[in-house]
Protein backbone atom coordinates (compact mmCIF):
# COMPACT_ATOMS: atom_id res chain seq x y z
CA UNK A 1 0.00 0.00 0.00
CA UNK A 2 1.38 3.50 -0.85
CA UNK A 3 1.99 5.67 2.08
CA UNK A 4 -0.62 8.75 2.59
CA UNK A 5 0.93 11.93 -0.06
CA UNK A 6 1.67 14.50 2.23
CA UNK A 7 1.45 17.85 0.17
CA UNK A 8 1.64 20.87 3.16
CA UNK A 9 -0.92 24.27 2.50
CA UNK A 10 2.57 26.01 3.61
CA UNK A 11 6.09 26.10 3.41
CA UNK A 12 7.82 26.55 7.01
CA UNK A 13 8.59 29.74 5.68
CA UNK A 14 5.28 30.60 6.52
CA UNK A 15 4.45 31.60 2.93
CA UNK A 16 1.47 30.09 1.26
CA UNK A 17 2.56 27.70 -1.25
CA UNK A 18 0.91 27.75 -4.90
CA UNK A 19 -1.41 24.73 -4.08
CA UNK A 20 -3.04 26.54 -1.05
CA UNK A 21 -3.61 29.85 -3.11
CA UNK A 22 -5.50 27.72 -5.92
CA UNK A 23 -7.56 26.08 -3.15
CA UNK A 24 -8.74 30.09 -1.44
CA UNK A 25 -9.51 30.66 -5.17
CA UNK A 26 -11.59 27.95 -5.43
CA UNK A 27 -13.35 28.00 -2.34
CA UNK A 28 -13.87 31.61 -3.40
CA UNK A 29 -15.77 31.09 -6.84
CA UNK A 30 -17.63 28.10 -4.39
CA UNK A 31 -18.45 30.92 -2.06
CA UNK A 32 -19.67 33.61 -4.74
CA UNK A 33 -22.26 30.53 -6.63
CA UNK A 34 -23.51 29.79 -3.04
CA UNK A 35 -24.63 33.59 -2.25
CA UNK A 36 -25.99 33.48 -5.44
CA UNK A 37 -28.24 30.77 -4.99
CA UNK A 38 -29.62 31.92 -1.66
CA UNK A 39 -29.89 35.36 -3.68
CA UNK A 40 -32.17 33.85 -5.69
CA UNK A 41 -34.07 31.62 -3.47
CA UNK A 42 -34.84 33.79 -0.88
CA UNK A 43 -36.19 36.45 -2.81
CA UNK A 44 -38.79 33.98 -4.75
CA UNK A 45 -41.92 35.68 -3.12
CA UNK A 46 -40.60 39.24 -3.08
CA UNK A 47 -39.98 38.69 -6.79
CA UNK A 48 -43.31 36.92 -7.41
CA UNK A 49 -45.07 39.92 -5.44
CA UNK A 50 -43.35 42.53 -7.57
CA UNK A 51 -44.06 41.29 -10.75
CA UNK A 52 -47.65 39.39 -9.95
CA UNK A 53 -46.01 35.86 -10.82
CA UNK A 54 -48.51 33.04 -10.67
CA UNK A 55 -47.26 30.03 -8.60
CA UNK A 56 -47.15 27.89 -11.52
CA UNK A 57 -45.08 30.79 -13.13
CA UNK A 58 -42.73 30.63 -10.43
CA UNK A 59 -42.54 26.67 -11.04
CA UNK A 60 -41.84 26.96 -14.79
CA UNK A 61 -38.98 29.96 -13.82
CA UNK A 62 -37.93 27.44 -11.68
CA UNK A 63 -37.57 24.39 -13.88
CA UNK A 64 -36.18 27.12 -16.85
CA UNK A 65 -33.24 27.72 -14.09
CA UNK A 66 -32.41 24.07 -14.17
CA UNK A 67 -32.57 23.14 -17.96
CA UNK A 68 -30.93 26.12 -18.62
CA UNK A 69 -27.86 25.06 -15.96
CA UNK A 70 -27.61 21.75 -17.79
CA UNK A 71 -26.78 23.62 -20.50
CA UNK A 72 -24.79 25.99 -19.12
CA UNK A 73 -22.72 22.67 -17.84
CA UNK A 74 -21.67 21.80 -21.53
CA UNK A 75 -21.04 25.74 -21.97
CA UNK A 76 -18.24 25.51 -19.27
CA UNK A 77 -16.99 22.67 -20.62
CA UNK A 78 -16.06 24.67 -23.79
CA UNK A 79 -15.06 27.49 -21.70
CA UNK A 80 -12.51 25.26 -19.96
CA UNK A 81 -10.91 24.03 -23.15
CA UNK A 82 -11.05 27.06 -24.86
CA UNK A 83 -9.76 29.72 -21.79
CA UNK A 84 -8.42 27.65 -18.94
CA UNK A 85 -10.04 26.53 -15.88
CA UNK A 86 -9.61 29.78 -13.83
CA UNK A 87 -10.67 32.08 -16.46
CA UNK A 88 -13.95 30.32 -17.09
CA UNK A 89 -15.22 30.13 -13.45
CA UNK A 90 -13.94 33.92 -13.00
CA UNK A 91 -16.18 34.54 -16.12
CA UNK A 92 -19.06 32.19 -15.06
CA UNK A 93 -19.18 34.57 -11.82
CA UNK A 94 -18.95 37.69 -13.52
CA UNK A 95 -21.95 36.74 -15.59
CA UNK A 96 -24.07 35.38 -12.36
CA UNK A 97 -24.14 38.85 -10.65
CA UNK A 98 -24.84 40.23 -14.37
CA UNK A 99 -27.68 38.10 -13.99
CA UNK A 100 -28.70 38.31 -10.33
CA UNK A 101 -29.12 42.49 -11.21
CA UNK A 102 -31.30 41.39 -14.35
CA UNK A 103 -33.99 39.50 -12.41
CA UNK A 104 -34.32 42.42 -9.67
CA UNK A 105 -34.57 45.02 -11.55
CA UNK A 106 -36.28 43.28 -14.97
CA UNK A 107 -39.47 45.23 -15.86
CA UNK A 108 -41.89 42.62 -16.67
CA UNK A 109 -42.38 38.75 -16.98
CA UNK A 110 -40.50 38.19 -20.07
CA UNK A 111 -37.37 39.79 -19.20
CA UNK A 112 -37.35 38.00 -15.51
CA UNK A 113 -37.92 34.89 -17.91
CA UNK A 114 -34.54 35.69 -19.74
CA UNK A 115 -33.23 36.59 -16.62
CA UNK A 116 -33.40 33.53 -14.33
CA UNK A 117 -32.71 31.46 -18.07
CA UNK A 118 -28.65 33.46 -17.85
CA UNK A 119 -28.56 32.99 -14.55
CA UNK A 120 -28.93 28.84 -14.89
CA UNK A 121 -26.47 29.51 -17.75
CA UNK A 122 -23.61 30.85 -15.20
CA UNK A 123 -25.23 28.50 -12.76
CA UNK A 124 -24.33 25.83 -14.91
CA UNK A 125 -20.38 26.83 -15.57
CA UNK A 126 -19.69 27.25 -12.20
CA UNK A 127 -20.60 23.84 -11.22
CA UNK A 128 -18.34 21.98 -14.04
CA UNK A 129 -15.49 24.75 -13.96
CA UNK A 130 -15.10 24.79 -9.99
CA UNK A 131 -15.47 21.48 -9.47
CA UNK A 132 -13.06 20.50 -12.02
CA UNK A 133 -10.85 22.54 -9.77
CA UNK A 134 -11.34 21.05 -7.23
CA UNK A 135 -10.88 18.20 -7.65
CA UNK A 136 -7.63 18.59 -9.40
CA UNK A 137 -6.66 20.43 -5.99
CA UNK A 138 -7.79 17.45 -3.59
CA UNK A 139 -5.80 15.23 -6.08
CA UNK A 140 -2.85 17.31 -5.57
CA UNK A 141 -3.24 17.16 -1.81
CA UNK A 142 -3.47 13.60 -1.83
CA UNK A 143 -6.16 13.69 0.93
CA UNK A 144 -10.13 14.37 1.22
CA UNK A 145 -10.96 18.55 0.72
CA UNK A 146 -13.72 18.64 -1.68
CA UNK A 147 -16.26 19.05 1.67
CA UNK A 148 -14.58 21.99 2.64
CA UNK A 149 -15.32 23.89 -0.78
CA UNK A 150 -18.88 22.84 -0.45
CA UNK A 151 -18.41 24.01 3.03
CA UNK A 152 -17.49 27.61 1.77
CA UNK A 153 -20.64 27.31 -0.70
CA UNK A 154 -22.88 27.09 2.62
CA UNK A 155 -21.47 29.42 4.46
CA UNK A 156 -21.88 32.16 1.93
CA UNK A 157 -25.07 30.93 1.09
CA UNK A 158 -26.00 31.74 5.24
CA UNK A 159 -25.12 35.15 4.12
CA UNK A 160 -26.40 35.95 1.80
CA UNK A 161 -29.90 34.67 3.04
CA UNK A 162 -29.11 36.80 6.20
CA UNK A 163 -28.97 39.78 3.68
CA UNK A 164 -32.55 38.89 2.33
CA UNK A 165 -33.68 38.97 5.33
CA UNK A 166 -32.27 41.74 7.18
CA UNK A 167 -33.29 44.12 3.65
CA UNK A 168 -36.53 42.72 3.69
CA UNK A 169 -36.98 43.77 7.42
CA UNK A 170 -36.06 47.27 6.65
CA UNK A 171 -38.39 47.04 4.21
CA UNK A 172 -36.22 47.29 1.23
CA UNK A 173 -38.05 45.65 -2.39
CA UNK A 174 -36.42 43.13 -3.95
CA UNK A 175 -34.30 45.33 -6.99
CA UNK A 176 -32.44 46.59 -3.93
CA UNK A 177 -32.08 43.14 -2.06
CA UNK A 178 -30.84 41.72 -5.19
CA UNK A 179 -28.46 44.75 -5.92
CA UNK A 180 -26.31 44.19 -2.86
CA UNK A 181 -26.17 40.48 -3.51
CA UNK A 182 -24.92 40.95 -6.95
CA UNK A 183 -22.25 43.45 -5.37
CA UNK A 184 -21.14 40.67 -3.16
CA UNK A 185 -20.64 38.22 -6.18
CA UNK A 186 -19.42 40.62 -7.98
CA UNK A 187 -16.99 41.35 -5.09
CA UNK A 188 -15.93 37.45 -4.59
CA UNK A 189 -15.28 37.61 -8.61
CA UNK A 190 -12.40 40.12 -8.44
CA UNK A 191 -10.60 38.58 -5.79
CA UNK A 192 -10.48 35.23 -7.88
CA UNK A 193 -6.69 34.82 -9.44
CA UNK A 194 -4.81 33.00 -11.37
CA UNK A 195 -2.46 30.19 -9.81
CA UNK A 196 -1.10 27.24 -11.11
CA UNK A 197 -0.99 23.79 -9.68
CA UNK A 198 2.60 23.05 -8.60
CA UNK A 199 5.05 21.45 -10.97
CA UNK A 200 4.43 17.34 -10.97
CA UNK A 201 1.76 14.73 -11.85
CA UNK A 202 -1.16 14.57 -9.91
CA UNK A 203 -2.41 11.79 -8.03
CA UNK A 204 -5.79 10.40 -7.36
CA UNK A 205 -6.65 9.44 -3.86
CA UNK A 206 -8.81 7.32 -2.42
CA UNK A 207 -10.28 9.08 0.70
CA UNK A 208 -7.75 8.27 3.12
CA UNK A 209 -5.23 9.39 1.31
CA UNK A 210 -3.56 6.48 -0.59
CA UNK A 211 -1.96 7.23 -4.54
CA UNK A 212 -4.33 5.48 -7.23
CA UNK A 213 -2.36 5.54 -10.15
CA UNK A 214 -2.36 7.62 -13.36
CA UNK A 215 -5.26 9.12 -15.55
CA UNK A 216 -7.21 6.55 -17.75
CA UNK A 217 -9.68 7.82 -20.94
CA UNK A 218 -13.22 7.89 -20.69
CA UNK A 219 -13.94 4.22 -21.71
CA UNK A 220 -17.37 2.96 -22.76
CA UNK A 221 -18.58 1.69 -19.29
CA UNK A 222 -18.18 5.39 -17.85
CA UNK A 223 -22.03 6.02 -17.67
CA UNK A 224 -22.38 2.24 -15.21
CA UNK A 225 -19.99 3.34 -13.21
CA UNK A 226 -20.69 6.70 -12.37
CA UNK A 227 -24.72 5.06 -12.09
CA UNK A 228 -24.44 4.68 -8.04
CA UNK A 229 -23.25 8.17 -7.37
CA UNK A 230 -25.77 9.74 -9.91
CA UNK A 231 -28.22 8.48 -7.81
CA UNK A 232 -27.32 9.35 -4.48
CA UNK A 233 -26.42 13.36 -6.68
CA UNK A 234 -29.86 13.43 -7.74
CA UNK A 235 -31.75 12.97 -4.77
CA UNK A 236 -29.62 14.97 -2.60
CA UNK A 237 -30.27 17.61 -5.45
CA UNK A 238 -34.17 16.85 -5.43
CA UNK A 239 -33.82 17.67 -1.68
CA UNK A 240 -30.96 20.51 -2.14
CA UNK A 241 -33.85 22.21 -4.64
CA UNK A 242 -37.39 21.49 -2.61
CA UNK A 243 -35.71 23.18 0.45
CA UNK A 244 -33.56 25.63 -1.29
CA UNK A 245 -36.22 26.96 -3.94
CA UNK A 246 -39.44 26.63 -1.79
CA UNK A 247 -38.47 26.71 2.36
CA UNK A 248 -39.08 30.74 1.84
CA UNK A 249 -42.52 30.81 0.36
CA UNK A 250 -43.61 27.26 2.52
CA UNK A 251 -42.84 29.40 5.50
CA UNK A 252 -44.37 32.40 4.09
CA UNK A 253 -47.52 30.48 2.73
CA UNK A 254 -48.10 27.48 4.87
CA UNK A 255 -46.85 28.29 8.09
CA UNK A 256 -48.27 32.06 7.80
CA UNK A 257 -44.51 33.51 8.56
CA UNK A 258 -43.50 37.29 7.72
CA UNK A 259 -41.43 37.88 4.66
CA UNK A 260 -38.44 38.94 7.13
CA UNK A 261 -38.96 35.37 9.22
CA UNK A 262 -39.17 33.19 6.22
CA UNK A 263 -35.76 33.22 4.49
CA UNK A 264 -34.46 31.93 8.06
CA UNK A 265 -35.39 28.14 6.65
CA UNK A 266 -32.95 29.19 3.96
CA UNK A 267 -30.11 29.92 6.40
CA UNK A 268 -30.74 27.64 8.73
CA UNK A 269 -30.23 24.85 5.94
CA UNK A 270 -27.17 26.27 4.60
CA UNK A 271 -25.92 26.74 8.22
CA UNK A 272 -26.64 23.15 8.83
CA UNK A 273 -24.40 22.66 5.60
CA UNK A 274 -22.09 24.64 6.35
CA UNK A 275 -21.51 22.76 10.01
CA UNK A 276 -21.83 19.22 7.92
CA UNK A 277 -19.18 19.98 5.35
CA UNK A 278 -16.99 21.20 7.91
CA UNK A 279 -16.52 17.60 9.61
CA UNK A 280 -17.18 16.20 6.40
CA UNK A 281 -13.67 15.36 5.18
CA UNK A 282 -12.27 15.03 8.72
CA UNK A 283 -14.95 12.12 9.23
CA UNK A 284 -14.46 10.83 5.77
CA UNK A 285 -11.00 9.89 6.51
CA UNK A 286 -11.48 8.46 10.21
CA UNK A 287 -14.82 6.54 9.34
CA UNK A 288 -14.70 5.68 5.49
CA UNK A 289 -17.05 7.30 3.16
CA UNK A 290 -19.66 4.34 3.20
CA UNK A 291 -20.28 4.68 6.50
CA UNK A 292 -20.74 8.82 5.98
CA UNK A 293 -23.32 7.93 3.42
CA UNK A 294 -25.45 5.98 5.55
CA UNK A 295 -25.38 8.38 8.32
CA UNK A 296 -26.06 11.03 6.49
CA UNK A 297 -28.75 9.57 4.48
CA UNK A 298 -30.92 8.54 8.06
CA UNK A 299 -30.45 11.79 9.42
CA UNK A 300 -31.62 13.47 6.15
CA UNK A 301 -34.24 11.34 6.21
CA UNK A 302 -35.60 11.99 9.70
CA UNK A 303 -35.48 15.83 8.99
CA UNK A 304 -37.29 15.93 6.08
CA UNK A 305 -40.54 13.99 8.04
CA UNK A 306 -39.97 16.78 10.19
CA UNK A 307 -39.98 19.38 8.22
CA UNK A 308 -43.25 18.03 6.68
CA UNK A 309 -44.72 17.97 9.83
CA UNK A 310 -43.72 21.28 11.18
CA UNK A 311 -46.58 22.94 13.27
CA UNK A 312 -44.81 26.85 13.15
CA UNK A 313 -42.36 28.25 11.23
CA UNK A 314 -39.56 27.96 14.21
CA UNK A 315 -39.77 23.92 14.12
CA UNK A 316 -39.78 24.35 10.24
CA UNK A 317 -35.75 26.29 10.66
CA UNK A 318 -34.85 23.51 12.99
CA UNK A 319 -36.19 20.64 10.47
CA UNK A 320 -34.64 22.82 7.98
CA UNK A 321 -30.73 22.58 9.83
CA UNK A 322 -30.90 19.21 10.95
CA UNK A 323 -31.77 18.55 6.98
CA UNK A 324 -28.84 20.58 5.70
CA UNK A 325 -26.47 18.29 8.38
CA UNK A 326 -27.71 15.54 7.01
CA UNK A 327 -27.60 16.16 3.08
CA UNK A 328 -24.34 18.44 3.50
CA UNK A 329 -21.75 15.29 2.65
CA UNK A 330 -23.67 13.69 -0.05
CA UNK A 331 -22.80 15.79 -3.01
CA UNK A 332 -19.24 16.30 -2.26
CA UNK A 333 -18.47 12.94 -1.94
CA UNK A 334 -20.43 12.07 -5.23
CA UNK A 335 -18.44 14.33 -7.16
CA UNK A 336 -15.40 13.37 -5.35
CA UNK A 337 -15.49 9.48 -6.12
CA UNK A 338 -17.10 10.15 -9.63
CA UNK A 339 -14.32 12.49 -10.53
CA UNK A 340 -11.36 10.23 -9.18
CA UNK A 341 -12.63 7.70 -12.05
CA UNK A 342 -11.10 9.37 -14.52
CA UNK A 343 -8.50 11.72 -13.12
CA UNK A 344 -7.45 13.06 -16.38
CA UNK A 345 -10.81 13.56 -17.93
CA UNK A 346 -12.23 14.91 -14.87
CA UNK A 347 -13.88 18.23 -16.71
CA UNK A 348 -15.67 15.36 -19.22
CA UNK A 349 -16.55 13.68 -16.53
CA UNK A 350 -18.13 16.34 -13.87
CA UNK A 351 -20.08 17.76 -17.05
CA UNK A 352 -21.80 14.15 -17.27
CA UNK A 353 -22.82 14.11 -13.32
CA UNK A 354 -24.38 17.49 -13.85
CA UNK A 355 -27.06 15.62 -15.80
CA UNK A 356 -27.56 13.71 -12.56
CA UNK A 357 -27.60 17.05 -10.18
CA UNK A 358 -29.99 19.05 -12.56
CA UNK A 359 -32.26 16.28 -13.28
CA UNK A 360 -32.53 16.47 -9.86
CA UNK A 361 -33.15 20.26 -9.29
CA UNK A 362 -35.74 19.52 -11.89
CA UNK A 363 -37.76 17.21 -10.83
CA UNK A 364 -37.39 18.55 -7.18
CA UNK A 365 -38.14 22.38 -7.94
CA UNK A 366 -40.95 21.29 -10.94
CA UNK A 367 -42.47 18.58 -7.88
CA UNK A 368 -42.65 20.92 -4.97
CA UNK A 369 -43.43 24.12 -6.74
CA UNK A 370 -46.32 22.13 -8.36
CA UNK A 371 -47.55 20.79 -4.64
CA UNK A 372 -46.59 24.38 -3.29
CA UNK A 373 -49.36 26.25 -6.12
CA UNK A 374 -52.02 23.40 -4.86
CA UNK A 375 -51.74 24.03 -1.40
CA UNK A 376 -49.67 20.65 -0.58
CA UNK A 377 -46.05 21.74 0.37
CA UNK A 378 -46.33 19.50 3.28
CA UNK A 379 -46.33 16.85 0.84
CA UNK A 380 -43.20 18.06 -1.04
CA UNK A 381 -40.97 17.23 1.97
CA UNK A 382 -42.75 14.00 3.14
CA UNK A 383 -42.36 12.34 -0.49
CA UNK A 384 -38.24 12.85 -0.47
CA UNK A 385 -37.99 11.85 3.13
CA UNK A 386 -39.11 8.32 1.98
CA UNK A 387 -37.36 8.59 -0.98
CA UNK A 388 -33.79 9.16 0.35
CA UNK A 389 -33.71 5.99 2.07
CA UNK A 390 -33.03 4.37 -1.42
CA UNK A 391 -29.57 5.67 -1.33
CA UNK A 392 -28.56 2.98 2.15
CA UNK A 393 -28.42 0.63 -1.25
CA UNK A 394 -25.32 2.62 -2.65
CA UNK A 395 -23.34 3.26 0.56
CA UNK A 396 -21.36 0.26 -0.59
CA UNK A 397 -20.21 2.09 -3.70
CA UNK A 398 -18.56 4.77 -2.23
CA UNK A 399 -15.95 2.81 -0.08
CA UNK A 400 -12.10 3.07 -1.57
CA UNK A 401 -11.12 0.93 -3.71
CA UNK A 402 -14.74 -0.09 -4.74
CA UNK A 403 -16.32 -3.26 -3.46
CA UNK A 404 -17.10 -5.43 -6.29
CA UNK A 405 -20.88 -6.78 -6.65
CA UNK A 406 -22.00 -9.57 -4.79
Amino acid sequence: MTAPLQTPARRRSGRRTPLAAARRAVATVFAAQGAAVAAVSTTVPAVKERLSLSPLTMTVLVVAVALSAGVGSFVGLAAIRRLGVVAAMRAAVVATAAALLMIGWAPEQAVVAVSYGLFGMALGCIDVSANTRAAAVERHYGRSVFASFYAAWSAAGVAAALLTAGTAHLGRPAEYTLTAQAGLVLALALTVRSHALPTGSPVAVSDHGESQGESVGLGRGLWVELAPFGLVLLVAYVIDSTVSSWSTLYLHQTLDSALSVAPLAYAAYQVGTVTGRACADHLVRTLGPAAVIRAATLLTATALAGLAAAPAWSYAVLAAACTGLGVSALVPLCLASAGRLRPGATEAVLARMNVFNYTGVLAGGAASGILGSTGHFRLAYGIPAALVLALLATARSFAWPPKPPL
